[in-house]
């Protein structure tokens, strides 16, 4: 996570600008944006303290990263919005993060599954979700929160789709 160009706490507000024919990025945490927002445009137009033209040295070199499997770069993603390949995610994963967590507010789909999909589809799907949050806890070594996950797999896996104990 970004870090506010006038202080140390998280950055949440990210903000590119042009000044003179140069790219300048911006990032601010909550109080720094409250700051910098109500300020005149001739306030603005000074250079903030933590930002230049070369506030993001490594955003060339972020740029010119490629996808090993569809080819696209990250400067084609930002120019486009839109990637090429569900590597992509993966490749720029470090870059995307922040920004999905700043548009949608989290980093994981939690959205809706459709209402005519069996039973036994809901029921995978929060199998595979459970195992992934498994093995997260074992290798972050949360072992109370890992038992009570392999608990509650157990409890789906011993169930048959109506709620009957399956024969063992």
């Amino acid at each position: 996570m970004k870090k506010c160009g006038r202080c140390s706490k998280p950055a949440v507000l990210h903000i590119t600008e042009l000044r003179q024919g140069e790219v300048q990025a911006l990032h601010l945490c909550e109080s720094c944006a409250k700051e910098y927002l109500s300020q005149s445009p001739e306030e603005q137009e000074s250079v903030p303290a933590g930002a230049s033209a070369d506030a993001e040295p490594d955003l060339d070199e972020i740029d010119h990263q490629d996808c090993p499997n569809c080819g696209i770069s990250f400067k084609e993603f930002r120019a486009g919005g839109r990637l090429g390949c569900p590597h992509d995610y993966t490749v720029f994963e470090d870059e995307l993060l922040p920004l999905l967590e700043n548009i949608h507010g989290e980093t994981e789909h939690c959205g809706k599954v459709p209402k005519r999909a069996p039973d036994s589809s809901h029921r995978q799907f929060k199998l595979i979700k459970l195992r992934t949050d498994l093995r997260a806890a074992v290798e972050d070594e949360r072992y109370e929160e890992a038992a009570r996950i392999r608990d509650e797999i157990q409890a789906i896996t011993t169930n048959d789709p109506v709620g009957e104990p399956r024969e063992v």
